[in-house]
């Protein structure tokens, strides 16, 4: 397989509506975004690899055009705001709350394409979304999480982070601002800092300033905040940027407008005196507070985006107990702030990997500096010293032998999956003919974690027809297997203990997504596991409509509300309609990683 390597609330218009109406119609609650079920609220020292190539670009840069934004309070207890315009072309007079460039306006940037990655850096074609602007925009807002797919997050993380055209039918920032907060959601705070810098600050709409401050926040950078404090306090939340007016004064050497600014915020009654503190906090750290500030987190029972910016920014330990208030994304942030505590970020890191956050060298590397401190823990020890094993073991058996202890020491799925993710490579390196039972399917599944697709064919003569060793290659391998018959896969379903025979359902769409199981037999298989998969909603049409145009971006994002929550509850007509359309827009290198993903960890 060809492996790249790659860097890396919802405005009811009518186009939102139209979105949200596609959004998969799920018996399983949890699957769905917010407004259609229960919702579930990143530096990485290498990228993750991505399996195919992507499409030529194509088309030209659009027109942008301007659409009301909805703004989120950052902090507990504040009102939200919404207005204006967001667009300041060249030559007009600048609207007040924003800052006015120095630059001529060549050296500006536009707003009609928007992204760091390119073709050529790993990154989709410009048309890659449509046209379709607000569609695209909504269901990005709609797109909660947290996705199931480790491949599918990589996947969509590499479709927001490209350099994509901004359809005529939205403002450029608005759209890089819904890129930015689902990237934010997802736990890839670097990339979502990196979209909204893609933008000119002062040709940042309502809608990105309110992104930008989370984004922020994320990556525990309050300097970053400084360029967008006079739109917040126009547009925003007034006191959260009154408090970030503070900090950015404090920053700039002015002590007197500092304090002037915290003492307006405290005697407004509106933002709690603890957030305040730790507003103060970072004044002290800058040499521009009057005292020396104290946090107490005893009565704080909440982890939120500011306190977590705040605290990692000057170093403040979080308490344990909320540690564990926190949602996935915050967890990726924890691991993807350098100046975390070691032991946050390790705590953190099985939860990071899993969701595709880290790569597995990534992950291997952060616990090896860990394992380096002066007094790692017993447990991140043995762990290292396995993984030690498992790459450089004397023999063949000693390294296997070491790779099934990490694998068999999660305390639950997440953590056992990621121990599959940090032993990519050295299940791929382990020597074709290494003895390793009657059913490997860790061991492929490790590989094709990691996207060694090439390397786990080599091991079909070991194992046999209907092991789920079998089922993960039957999908996960770069060439059709011989024999997928209905017969096979019944002789998988015969050993299947998945609930409801939920791993073999998954094996049948998978096969039959990727079209490696002839129609008759599928429709046999079928019948059989009682499944139907052709089953049509609004969200099938839709995601199907989206390969029928040749947009793989769409594809992709659609492709990920289809997949949220978890394994064991997503209907198996996702799964088929999924590996069909990222099979029909050139990503069936990605269908093929997702298939394989689903039969390892239900």
């Amino acid at each position: 397989m060809s492996r790249k390597l790659i860097a890396l609330s919802l405005g009811l218009s009518g186009a939102a509506v139209a979105a949200a109406l596609v959004l998969p119609a799920l018996a399983q609650e949890s699957l769905l975004p917010e407004g259609f079920g229960n919702p579930s609220p990143a530096p990485s020292p290498s990228p993750t690899p991505a399996p195919t190539a992507t499409p030529t670009p194509s088309a030209t840069p659009k027109s942008t055009g301007p659409t009301p934004p909805t703004v989120t309070a950052t902090l507990p207890g504040t009102d939200t705001a919404a207005t204006g315009d967001d667009e300041v072309e060249d030559g007009e007079e600048v609207e007040p709350g924003t800052l006015k460039y120095d630059l001529p306006p060549g050296a500006r940037r536009l707003l009609t394409r928007i992204g760091p990655l390119t073709p050529e850096t790993g990154g989709l074609a410009p048309d890659a979304f449509g046209v379709r602007g607000q569609y695209a925009a909504a269901i990005m807002r709609a797109t909660r999480g947290p996705i199931a797919s480790r491949w599918g997050a990589i996947l969509l993380r590499r479709s927001l982070a490209s350099a994509i055209d901004t359809p005529d039918t939205i403002n450029g920032a608005d759209l890089a601002a819904d890129r930015a907060g689902l990237l934010l959601r997802m736990g890839e705070a670097p990339i979502a800092r990196s979209i909204v810098q893609s933008v000119d600050y002062d040709r940042a709409s309502p809608r990105l300033v309110a992104t930008a401050q989370q984004v922020f926040l994320a990556n525990a950078d309050p300097a970053g905040l400084c360029p967008y404090v006079p739109a917040g306090l126009a547009h925003g939340d007034e006191q959260s940027w009154r408090l970030s007016a503070g900090i950015c004064a404090g920053l700039s050497g002015e002590a007197g407008p500092a304090g002037w600014a915290m003492s307006r915020v405290r005697s407004s009654g509106k933002v709690s005196n603890f957030d305040i503190l730790l507003a103060e906090r970072v004044l002290g750290a800058s040499g521009a507070g009057g005292r020396s500030i104290t946090i107490q987190w005893d009565k704080i029972d909440k982890l939120t985006s500011w306190r977590f910016g705040m605290a990692t920014a000057t170093a403040i330990p979080i308490p344990t107990t909320l540690r564990e208030t926190e949602t996935p994304a915050m967890r990726a942030w924890t691991v993807l702030a350098p100046m975390s505590a070691m032991a946050d970020r390790i705590a953190a890191a099985p939860d990071a990997a899993a969701r595709g956050v880290l790569s597995s060298e990534a992950y291997v590397s952060l616990l090896s500096a860990a394992a380096a401190d002066e007094d790692p823990s017993d447990s991140l020890t043995t762990q290292t010293d396995l993984l030690r094993s498992a790459f450089g073991g004397a023999s063949g058996t000693e390294r296997y032998a070491a790779m099934e202890s990490l694998w068999g020491q999660g305390a639950n799925p997440i953590d056992r999956y990621a121990a599959m993710v940090a032993t990519a490579r050295a299940a791929a390196a382990l020597p074709v003919g290494t003895d390793v039972g009657d059913d490997p399917w860790q061991l492929i599944g490790a590989m094709l974690a990691g996207g060694y697709d090439n390397r786990a064919i080599d091991w079909v003569p070991s194992v046999n027809v209907g092991s789920r060793a079998w089922g993960v290659l039957a999908v996960g391998s770069p060439r059709p297997l011989n024999g997928t018959t209905a017969s096979a896969v019944s002789s998988f379903s015969g050993s299947d203990d998945s609930k409801d025979y939920q791993r073999s359902k998954l094996l049948l769409a998978g096969l039959a997504g990727l079209g490696r199981i002839d129609s008759g037999q599928a429709a046999s298989a079928a019948s059989d596991l009682e499944v139907n998969l052709g089953k049509q909603t609004r969200w099938t049409r839709a995601i199907s409509e989206a390969a029928q145009r040749g947009e793989p971006g769409m594809v992709a994002l659609l492709a990920a509300t289809g997949m949220q929550g978890d394994w064991a509850t997503m209907p198996p007509y996702h799964l088929y309609h999924i590996v069909k359309a990222l099979r029909e827009v050139g990503l069936g290198s990605e269908a093929r990683m997702i298939a394989a993903e689903a039969l390892v960890r239900v």
